[in-house]
């Protein structure tokens, strides 16, 4: 049987567990809008990530990242499942699947679909009330490259599209009169 039940500590362990799941989805979104700036929210000033392709401070992993992603012409990455353990206060670490899709063309310019699954392995901490990543390792469990079929666009032409660099629907909100 455990101690009894402490209210507080409760409400900390889940306020911990939304931010950093606050956190997570922040660098989703800024990967796939384009948006440094909101990506650079996911992570202390000081931080580490090794994407596989590159290894180093979070200030140069962004550049790297939004350049990659800015030559293609779309990506979506999504969450799946988020685990989470806390070790005390300020430090916790996790892991992350993610499946993500990359829109691009090949060396003659035919459409291709990429898709990378794989996992985050993390290590967060609180620094100034705001739990960040401080650490990030991308893992790589599959990659599939597959000639793409935009016929569904071709033929509903009025199908709304996403947007990158601050144009996504998501983000102007530009409901019609």
């Amino acid at each position: 049987m455990s101690g009894p039940f402490d209210l507080e500590a409760e409400v900390r362990d889940l306020a911990a567990r939304r931010d950093i799941t606050g956190a997570v989805q922040r660098y989703m979104r800024g990967l796939d809008r384009l948006d440094p700036v909101l990506q650079a929210t996911a992570f202390h000033a000081d931080s580490f990530v090794d994407c596989g392709l590159m290894a180093g401070p979070v200030a140069e992993f962004i550049t790297f990242a939004q350049g990659f992603l800015g030559d293609l012409d779309a990506s979506q990455h999504f969450l799946g499942q988020i685990q989470i353990d806390l070790h005390g206060d300020d430090t916790a670490s996790g892991e992350c699947y993610f499946q993500a899709w990359h829109g691009l063309h090949d060396e003659a310019g035919n459409p291709r679909d990429l898709f990378i699954a794989g996992r985050y392995v993390d290590e967060y901490t609180c620094k100034n009330g705001e739990w960040r990543i401080a650490k990030r390792k991308l893992i790589t469990d599959w990659v599939k490259n597959d000639p793409a079929d935009h016929s569904f666009y071709v033929a509903n032409p009025t199908t709304n599209r996403p947007g990158r660099r601050g144009e996504d629907f998501s983000q102007t909100r530009d409901w019609p009169s």
